[in-house]
């Protein structure tokens, strides 16, 4: 196959998971429910927290960063932090308990009722993602992932899922870059 006929079915692919996003009532009613549980939290001086790994780390750090630091208004910034980003506290946790506690771990320490924890996982079954929300449903925060077509183990631990419809990887992530956006715009236009 031709590479322009290769980047050009990739694109379409990309398309068709957001349509079928588009077509998903449930899904885009979660965003609305998400964003208002944002905007009480951060109204309450709460703190969303983010958790992934690999691609799903970066996004978790890019939505944290568009929350924190501005999207398209300028304003105060809101109290969200990606739980990846402390290299020493990461690989000290991971060396000396196991890589399977490293966010739970941060979660019990800094997470508190009302608080509200992001658990971003394409299979929906890592298990330091599962075990962070675990943690933060003991402790009464607010748990939202955001995963693949299945949902995986995170379906069941989650008060909110956003679920995309695929099974591809980087269709996938790009969706949750994209519904992190929206929720990023939204919690903005509702806040200021």
């Amino acid at each position: 196959m031709p590479m322009k006929a290769i980047i050009e079915n990739i694109i379409l692919s990309s398309i068709d998971v957001k349509q079928k996003l588009l077509a998903e009532p449930f899904v885009l009613n979660t965003i609305e429910n998400i964003v208002d549980e944002l905007v009480e939290c951060f109204k309450n001086g709460g703190k969303v927290l983010f958790c992934g790994n690999g691609g799903s780390a970066a996004d978790a750090q890019h939505i944290a960063a568009e929350l924190s630091g501005r999207f398209y208004t300028d304003r105060p910034p809101l109290y969200a932090e990606a739980l990846h980003v402390n290299t020493s506290y990461l690989t000290a946790v991971a060396n000396d308990y196991s890589y399977d506690i490293v966010y739970s771990r941060m979660v019990e320490g800094c997470g508190k009722k009302g608080d509200i924890l992001f658990g971003i996982s394409t299979s929906g079954n890592s298990k330091n993602v599962i075990n962070a929300l675990n943690v933060a449903n003991e402790k009464g925060m607010i748990t939202i992932g955001m995963t693949g077509d299945s949902g995986g183990k995170m379906k069941t631990i989650c008060k909110y899922l956003l679920n995309v419809p695929s099974n591809d990887t980087p269709r996938i992530q790009e969706s949750h870059i994209l519904l992190g956006h929206i929720i990023c715009q939204l919690v903005e236009e509702k806040m200021f």
